[in-house]
């Protein structure tokens, strides 16, 4: 009987462990069709697994059947679960990898296998982390390193591989909550200690309206005396309201959603006002600090440095303290150099104290109004020029020299507005560049010039050659003239002899007295033509001379730079350099070329 009704309650089980035939006859599969119906209807109770779980009635039949060779005492879902001899084998959730040496077990003696070095069987001598013996631990036996922990072969699922808290002993926060607990008790002791004082004070002094106004509660706050705290209300109601500031309809506009009014209400008035409107408010304080941190982080960006201002702002405000740091430094030592170099520190020396406040003897008493009772009132100054100042260490105003269409300063012969002032090494530098410029293109005047000279020494020397020629060819007349007179004469009588005689040595007198002065003066002439051409020639020289010391000085520093930026390993060696004193051209063109770093003018392009 009880079988029958166990087959009622579930007709379409199994039943392996029966050896009758599996019959179900039509009255049965009536009876558990109803009741199937009646469980999904709700009217009957659900079907029971194994473990004492309802199984769903509306899971369909191809799913809540058992399969034949699936063994089961009773109706079952465990066939769609993961069997167990399927399913994966984890580590547990505090199994992690042990740390440092097993203490416990220490060897006495060496082991076969160990290391050689410090007798530990974990590893080997190559693998071992100890400092190398003299005699190893396989001869001596002694100083036996224990063993490392061996490591467990973890099996970590999914999320245990990730898990950012493995291996952690939470025993490790408790100094932490330690310490944050002692300094909360310090502070409560000392808040605790500062309003017993302020207690003490409270009941010592005078009770004085003045003095303590800050004691009534405001209104629209709640003051707890216990704890010390106010709670403050959305708005204090006794307060103006922002669109009573100004009741213009063109004023500023006041948003009655959000209670804003960002522009100024009271803008175009000179009087002082207690309200400027929001944007006034937020363009004060640590806004202005925030702004230029940013403007350094943009800058900072198109440098190269990678720092952002929300991201990073503690770093961003170590690089900007560190930027100042060094800026301010690099200013000091510019600052230093030039005052070493040039003086004038007696001009930064900050003045006394007392004297700060431009404090006089001379007494003027003011009334309550402004106007002057008693006294001097303050010359007014009629000019918006300041006059009679020298900045820069000069001792002229700017625009006390003029110069090829150019103003600059009297005392240093600067073109430069706003430079320092150089003085007479200024000036004789000036001069020498400007002598520099007016002897370069004047060569090609002086080659003509020595030209010219030379094409008229030529032309001197072939007239003298002409003249040379046709004085002996008179020569030779008045020779062959004189032997005639001379055979009339003494044809004539002695009479006409003496006054032919007479006559011939005045005229010989005479030429001889103007070939002399034709000479000298021809001599003079070619002398002093010789000394310009010498004069030209030497001048010439110069000039090539100093051109050429300043195309090898030049190219020696090209030299030079070319070589600085090769590899150190890569520069040529020459061991046959020859060192001779230079000369004056080469000194010239090493003073005009070589660059001063001390001097504050030398970044400017002049």
């Amino acid at each position: 009987m009880e079988h029958n009704l166990e087959r009622l309650n579930d007709p379409l089980k199994n039943e392996v462990l029966d050896d009758e035939p599996k019959k179900i006859s039509r009255e049965d599969r009536r009876k558990a069709k109803e009741l199937e119906e009646a469980r999904k209807a709700g009217t009957a109770p659900a079907a029971v697994d194994e473990e004492g779980k309802d199984i769903n009635p509306h899971i369909p039949q191809y799913i809540s059947a058992t399969p034949w060779y699936f063994s089961t005492a009773g109706p079952t879902l465990r066939h769609q679960r993961l069997q167990p001899e399927k399913q994966p084998q984890f580590s547990a959730i505090d199994a992690w990898y042990h740390r440092g040496v097993d203490t416990s077990k220490v060897a006495t003696k060496f082991r076969k296998g160990a290391c050689e070095n410090c007798g530990a069987l974990t590893h080997k001598k190559k693998e071992c982390m100890e400092r190398p013996r003299k005699v190893g631990a396989q001869f001596n036996g002694k100083n036996i390193a224990p063993d490392e922990y061996v490591q467990p072969e973890l099996s970590m699922d999914f999320d245990g591989k990730r898990d950012r808290w493995a291996g952690y002993d939470p025993s490790e926060h408790r100094a932490i909550i330690e310490e944050y607990r002692k300094i909360e008790e310090a502070k409560r002791q000392m808040r605790a200690e500062k309003l017993n004082a302020e207690e003490d004070d409270e009941q010592d002094s005078d009770k004085d309206e003045d003095k303590y106004v800050d004691e009534v509660d405001m209104p629209g706050t709640k003051v707890d005396s216990k704890q010390r705290i106010t709670v403050r209300n959305l708005r204090i109601r006794e307060d103006t309201a922002k669109y009573l500031r100004n009741l213009d309809p063109n004023s500023a506009y006041y948003d009655p959603k959000t209670r804003s009014m960002r522009d100024n209400p009271h803008e175009g008035r000179d009087e002082e006002v207690d309200y400027k409107g929001e944007n006034f408010v937020r363009l004060t304080g640590d806004t202005q600090v925030h702004a230029n941190a940013q403007l350094f982080a943009w800058e900072a960006h198109k440098k190269g440095v990678d720092v952002h201002l929300l991201a990073e702002p503690t770093k961003l405000e170590l690089l900007k303290q560190e930027y100042d740091k060094k800026r301010d430094e690099l200013k000091n030592e510019v600052r230093n150099s030039v005052i070493d170099r040039y003086g004038g520190e007696e001009h930064l020396q900050v003045p006394d104290p007392s004297l700060l406040l431009a404090q006089t003897e001379n007494y003027i008493e003011y009334s309550r109004c402004g106007k002057i009772i008693k006294g001097q009132e303050k010359q007014i100054i009629r000019s918006k020029y300041e006059e009679d100042v020298y900045p820069n260490n000069h001792t002229s105003v700017w625009g006390s020299y003029w110069h090829a269409h150019k103003w600059g300063y009297k005392c240093c012969h600067s073109f430069v507005k706003n430079s320092y002032c150089t003085g007479e090494s200024g000036k004789s530098a000036t001069e020498a560049a400007q002598l520099f410029k007016d002897t370069a293109p004047s060569t090609s005047r002086e080659d003509t010039a020595t030209e010219e000279l030379i094409q008229e020494q030529i032309q001197s020397n072939n007239d003298k050659k002409n003249k040379s020629k046709k004085k002996k060819n008179k020569q030779n007349k008045d020779s062959d003239e004189e032997s005639s007179d001379e055979s009339d004469k003494n044809d004539n009588g002695n009479d006409d002899s003496s006054d032919s005689s007479s006559d011939s040595s005045s005229v010989k007198d005479f030429r001889s007295k103007t070939e002399r002065k034709s000479t000298n003066s021809k001599k003079n002439k070619r002398k002093r033509r010789k000394e310009k051409i010498r004069n030209h020639k030497k001048a010439k020289k110069n000039v090539d001379g100093l051109k050429e010391a300043l195309e090898k000085e030049e190219e020696y520093r090209r030299k030079t730079d070319k070589l600085l930026q090769m590899d150190e390993r890569k520069r040529p060696y020459n061991s046959m350099y020859q060192v001779k004193e230079p000369t004056a051209d080469e000194m010239e063109a090493f003073q005009m070329k070589r660059q001063r770093d001390e001097d504050p003018m030398a970044q400017f392009n002049l």
